[in-house]
Formats: structure tokens, C-alpha cells, sequence
């Protein structure tokens, strides 16, 4: 299973970005999906997951309101979009395949990941 992201980017506060996640390898659809971001000197922090129908989403409060995450399993990609974004938001985004179907925000809880994108907020 590979996962490659793309659309990071510099933007400024207030503005938008949308992250695609593309998966390669079989059981796309079987599997809860998510995204998790690092900022500089952080520990790297659950942003939202996704069901394997995206019929059940969960956000961090951080980002709550703000990021939508959506997914098409016939394209087997999964989505961020981070709307009114922040200074805060500037991280290394990382989307990441659970290991099971239940919803989840630990980092253990996710298999395999891929290899980030970075998202820069200027003020």
C-alpha cells in the first residue's frame, strides 16, 4: 500500500487549501482514512478520519468547523479541504490508512502513511 499526498502549499491566513490523498494497492474502501499534520518541534497531531463509506467523520477541535475530509473510493483518494485557515495550521500534512475500520485519532491505530505535503499560513 503506497499513499502519496499532494496540494500543499503557501497561502495566506484566511484562505483555502485542498489536500488529496491518492491510494495505491487493494482495500482502499475497506479502511477508515485520515489525516494527521506536524508542525515544526511538534509532535504529530490527528486532524480528522473518515469511515470507509464517508458516513461518519471526526475533526479535532483545532480544526473543527474549518476542514472538511471527504473521500472517493472509485478513485481510491481522500480529500482535505482547510478553509478561513490559520497561522497555526502551518504544518507537514500526513494523510494515513487505519488498521481497521473503526474511526480512530491515535497514530498507532494507522498502518501506513504517506510522505507528507507542507501547508504554510502566512499572516
Amino acid at each position: 500500500v503506497q499513499l502519496q499526498a499532494s496540494g500543499g502549499g503557501l497561502v495566506q491566513a484566511g484562505g483555502s487549501l485542498r489536500l488529496s490523498c491518492a491510494v495505491s494497492g487493494r482495500t482502499f474502501g475497506a479502511y477508515v482514512m485520515g489525516w494527521f499534520r506536524q508542525a515544526a518541534g511538534k509532535e504529530r497531531e490527528f486532524c480528522a478520519a473518515i469511515s470507509w463509506s464517508g458516513g461518519s467523520t471526526h475533526y479535532a477541535d483545532s480544526v473543527k468547523g474549518r476542514f472538511t475530509i471527504s473521500r472517493d473510493n472509485t478513485k481510491n483518494t481522500v480529500y482535505l479541504q482547510m478553509d478561513s485557515l490559520k497561522p497555526e495550521d502551518t504544518a507537514v500534512y500526513y494523510c494515513a490508512r487505519a488498521s481497521s475500520l473503526r474511526i480512530a485519532v491515535e497514530r498507532d491505530k494507522y498502518a501506513y502513511w504517506g510522505q507528507g505535503t507542507q501547508v504554510t499560513v502566512s499572516s
